[in-house]
Formats: C-alpha cells, sequence, structure tokens
C-alpha cells in the first residue's frame, strides 16, 4: 500500500485572529503557549505548503497543461464528441490565448496560495503561535525553498511579478509589480542562503520534500534559464549546482528502465530526486491526476477495467511521433498505439463518429486541430495506468528527477563549447532506451551541435495549410529532440522549445508561427490587473 504523508488537522486549530476574552476554558482550541509540536507534527505543518504543487501543476486548466498543449509534442483536438470548450484548447495550440483563459488565471491563483501558505507558516513558527525549538532553522529553510519553487512557475510563466514574503499585511494590501530579473534574483538568493540547512538525506522521511539535492536541482533549473529570464546566460552556475547533486552521495541514480520512473507503485524509485505523492484513495478531487482519462478513447475503459469511462481527448502530434528511432525504448513504451483489446484480449472497435464499426487502432496521423476521430493520435502512456484505476491514477509525479540533472548539465557543457564532453551524459541516458542495439545510443558531439529532426511546418489537412519548415536551422536543434525524447509528458516542453527558440519561430501542425516573442510569456490576468492597479499588463497583451 503506498504511503501518503497526510495534512495533520492542527493547521485547522491554530487561530490567528484574536478573540473577545471569555469566562469559559477554551477546551476546543489548542493555546500555542501549550502545544509542543513532535517531528511529526512539524513534518504535518510543512506539508500544508506542499499541497498546492498538485493543484498548480495537475488540476484541470493546470500548468501541465499550458506547458504540453502550447507545445510541438501534444495536442487536444476537436472530437466528434466534443472537446471544443469554447475554443480554450485550440487557442493554446495556436498561442491565441487571453488575459481571461483559464490556464491564466488557475495558474496565477494557485501558484499565489501556495505562496500564501508557505508565507502563513512562516509567520507561525516566526511569531511563536507554532513554538518550534528544535530544527526550526532548517523547517524554516525548507519552507522558503518551497516558496521559491512557487516563484519559479510565476518567473517562467508570467516574467513580471509581485513578490510577497508577508503573511501579516494589513486589510486592502495591494502588493508592488517585479521585473522578472528581480523575480530570478529572489529565487536564487532564497536558494542559496537556505540550502546549506536543508537535510542532505534522502530517505522516506524527505521523500516528497526538499531536502538539498531537490534545491539544488531547482537552482540549476533556474541557472538552465536564466539566459531566458535575465538575459544573461548562467551556465557554469549550472554545471556547479548540477555537480553538487551528482556528487552528493546521496543514492540517485539511472533507473535501468526509465519505466520504472513512471509506475504505480514509482514511490521507491531511486532515479525520483523530488516527487508530488499521490493516491487515488486520498487524493480525491475530481481532477487530481487524470492524464489517462484525458487521452483514452471511451472504449479503453474495458482495457484497463476503468472504474469511469475515458474522455478522448489529448494525444501526440504525428510530426513529433516521427522523430522517433522506432527501436527506442522510450518509442515503445510510453505511447499508446496500434489496435486496441480489452482486458480478456478481445479486439476493441470504434463507437463515435466516421470511424464507427472499425477495430480501434491508433495511427499517427491526425488531420488537423478542428478534426480528430477516434483512431487518431498515439494517446499518452507514460505514466502506467493501473488496472482497476479510477479517474485519479496513483503515480507519484515526479517533478525532478536524476536524468534531468545529467541532461541540464549536458545542454550547460554543450553551450559552452565542450560538445564531445554533452555527448558522453547524453549517451549515458540513452544506454538504456537502446539495450538491444547499443550503437544506437551513441551520439557525438557534432550531431547534437547539428539541427532538429522534427520536420516543423503546418500540416493542416482540415484547412488545406501545408508548410516545410524542418528543423535543421535551430542550434543545438538535436539536443532539444533529446529533451523531446526524453521528457515527453512532463511538462516541460513550452520552456524547452523557448531557450531554444522554436517556441515561437516554428510551425507544427495548425500552428502557425507566430514569431511574436511576447508570446514566450502568458498575460497577467485580466481580473488581477483590475483588481490591482500597481500591475502593468506584460507587452502584446
Amino acid at each position: 500500500m503506498k504511503k501518503l504523508r497526510r495534512i495533520n488537522v492542527l493547521m485547522a486549530i491554530i487561530l490567528l485572529s484574536a478573540c473577545t476574552k471569555l469566562k469559559d476554558t477554551p477546551y476546543t482550541t489548542i493555546i500555542s503557549t501549550k502545544f509542543n509540536p513532535t517531528k511529526d507534527d512539524i513534518a504535518a505543518l510543512v506539508g500544508a505548503g506542499y499541497s498546492q504543487w498538485r493543484f498548480i501543476l495537475l488540476d484541470w486548466n493546470g500548468l501541465w497543461r499550458a506547458q504540453e498543449v502550447t507545445g510541438d509534442q501534444l495536442v487536444i483536438p476537436k472530437r466528434p464528441w466534443g472537446w471544443f470548450d469554447d475554443g480554450v484548447y485550440q487557442r493554446l495550440h495556436r498561442h491565441t490565448w487571453t488575459t481571461d483563459d483559464d490556464v491564466v488565471n488557475q495558474t496565477w491563483s494557485r501558484t499565489y496560495a501556495g505562496i500564501t501558505n508557505c508565507n502563513r507558516i512562516i509567520y507561525q513558527i516566526e511569531s511563536g503561535l507554532i513554538p518550534i525549538t528544535d530544527e526550526k532553522d532548517a523547517t524554516l529553510a525548507e519552507l522558503k525553498v518551497l516558496r521559491a519553487s512557487y516563484y519559479a512557475i510565476l518567473c517562467d510563466f508570467y516574467g513580471n511579478v509581485p513578490i510577497v514574503t508577508k503573511f501579516d499585511l494589513p486589510t486592502g494590501f495591494l502588493p508592488e509589480q517585479n521585473t522578472r530579473k528581480e523575480v530570478y534574483d529572489f529565487i536564487v538568493k532564497d536558494l542559496t542562503d537556505n540550502i546549506p540547512l536543508l537535510s542532505k538525506e534522502n530517505t522516506e522521511a524527505t521523500y516528497g520534500k526538499f531536502n538539498k539535492w531537490a534545491a539544488f536541482t531547482l537552482l540549476a533549473k533556474m541557472y538552465l534559464n536564466a539566459g531566458v529570464y535575465t538575459g544573461t546566460p548562467q551556465w557554469e552556475k549550472c554545471i556547479s549546482a548540477c555537480d553538487s547533486v551528482m556528487n552528493s552521495g546521496a543514492g540517485y541514480i539511472l533507473e535501468p528502465a526509465q519505466k520504472n520512473v513512471f509506475l504505480t507503485e514509482n514511490q521507491g524509485s531511486k532515479e525520483i530526486v523530488l516527487a508530488i505523492p499521490m493516491d487515488e484513495d486520498y487524493t480525491n478531487n475530481w481532477n487530481a491526476f487524470d492524464l489517462h482519462m484525458q487521452t483514452l478513447q471511451q472504449e479503453n475503459q474495458a482495457t484497463y477495467n476503468l472504474k469511469n469511462t475515458p474522455w478522448g481527448g489529448i494525444c501526440a502530434i504525428p510530426q513529433f511521433i516521427s522523430t522517433y528511432d522506432p527501436a527506442d525504448a522510450r518509442y515503445q513504451n510510453n505511447w499508446i498505439k496500434g489496435q486496441q483489446y480489452t482486458a480478456a484480449g478481445q479486439m476493441l472497435y470504434v463507437a463515435q463518429g466516421d470511424f464507427a464499426g472499425k477495430p480501434l487502432s491508433f495511427v499517427n496521423e491526425l488531420p488537423g486541430l478542428e478534426k480528430g476521430e477516434s483512431v487518431h493520435g498515439f494517446r499518452l502512456g507514460k505514466f502506467e495506468i493501473k488496472m482497476g484505476s479510477t479517474n485519479r491514477l496513483s503515480n507519484d509525479y515526479p517533478l525532478f528527477r536524476y536524468a534531468e540533472v545529467l541532461m541540464m548539465k549536458a545542454e550547460s557543457l554543450l553551450r559552452l563549447g565542450k560538445a564531445d564532453e554533452a555527448a558522453a551524459i547524453v549517451t549515458q541516458v540513452r544506454q538504456r532506451d537502446f539495450v538491444t542495439n547499443p550503437s544506437k545510443a551513441v551520439v557525438t558531439g557534432a550531431q547534437l551541435r547539428g539541427g532538429s529532426t522534427y520536420q516543423y511546418g503546418m500540416k493542416d489537412a482540415v484547412n488545406n495549410k501545408f508548410s516545410n519548415e524542418g528543423g535543421e536551422d535551430l542550434l543545438y536543434g538535436r539536443f532539444l529532440d533529446e529533451l523531446g525524447w526524453e521528457f515527453d509528458q512532463e511538462g516541460h516542453r513550452r520552456t524547452d522549445m523557448i531557450r531554444f527558440g522554436a517556441f515561437t519561430k516554428k510551425s507544427w501542425l495548425s500552428h502557425a508561427a507566430t514569431n511574436n516573442i511576447n508570446r514566450t510569456l502568458f498575460p497577467i490576468p485580466r481580473t488581477e490587473i483590475q483588481k490591482n492597479n500597481n500591475l502593468t499588463q506584460n507587452p502584446g497583451y
């Protein structure tokens, strides 16, 4: 049975507001002066700060969708049974989102809720409402690093956002806006100041929490994208942060098979540096982790004996799938393709649309954004779908993993002119994916310096829009390919494409290149601008 940390109810019984004095003895309230939290209590209190990560990333129209559906790997086409939803998925694909779109509003509100949670707990500890004596400095350091992880989302997504570090703010407080560089500098300082105070342990007690090595991984991610965020690359610093993890002796390794990282019972994976713990029995809001519901056809309920009928929407963009070497284990294991069967081995047949009555066999074809039938597009299968699953998966979500540390170092080496050193690391990552043909795992520095194998261009048969752009002109495009093959379906793609210059300059499926750098940031929600006259909208919105 998967062990899941649950938030202790004591957060609900710490009262922050002043109360009128009564003669009665309050038996229902714990007075802070009489409360001596144990180590388990402290873990539960800090856990309240982590809970928002799942909502931000995986809830409906969350960060994962914004990162993936705006990129060149995944799409949510209109299907005969739905998936239009006022055109929101089409706007994401075409980069025509607005200040009122749900992903814009949800990512802002959910992320600031996480920051508020952290600020509240920090305030409670520093003010003595939660009287921690043992490990107080380490607990505060962990909370500040966790808060920095939320600000990292805002820095990447919106850029110019307010930095709020206090909880006891006056009524009507309206924060001032900070520049993207100021947000970046704040994150880096909070990480570098607090990393020395974090635990070095990589154990069950630190699983799902920021230990020193998870914080170094976050710091490396900030340095990796520093050129985008501030205009000044920090490749050497990224390498140093990665080396801290690689030389930690904490036991992080590449799993023998990538699939091990994404199993239902993946909490023992030595590749996971930081996970979001999930359990279908305790993580009970409807859209907690439902990628299988979003991608599988309705008929596939019989394939996995699912307790709910899937919705048949999101799929792979054929141009991306065509970049794989068919011998790559990631191509074989991460995508659901071909003829579909029941759990008992009987063929499934299409129930709706133009292919009704024909075998349900997923093909690497998609006419366009406006038309996708039951058979069109490979479906998402990187995360194991357990037989008998509910509408929520129980796989822990690997927010950071060791392969990412290796690839961040490799990319930094490549950009510093050390292509052969980078190639040795990329080859190391690829070796587990070409076990039966090891020579195919080998990558050279010259190849990594070359362009992308992605055949960019519009491939929209519905609207008869076609173009041939290719990817040969992308600097280090082959490395972008490697990131795509290793981290597909993990919520990385938008950020990676921006760093390599492909996000606004390339076309795919029904997306025409915008050549608009303003689209590398999302707008500040219109409702937030209306509430706070200290906020200025991002350029181009």
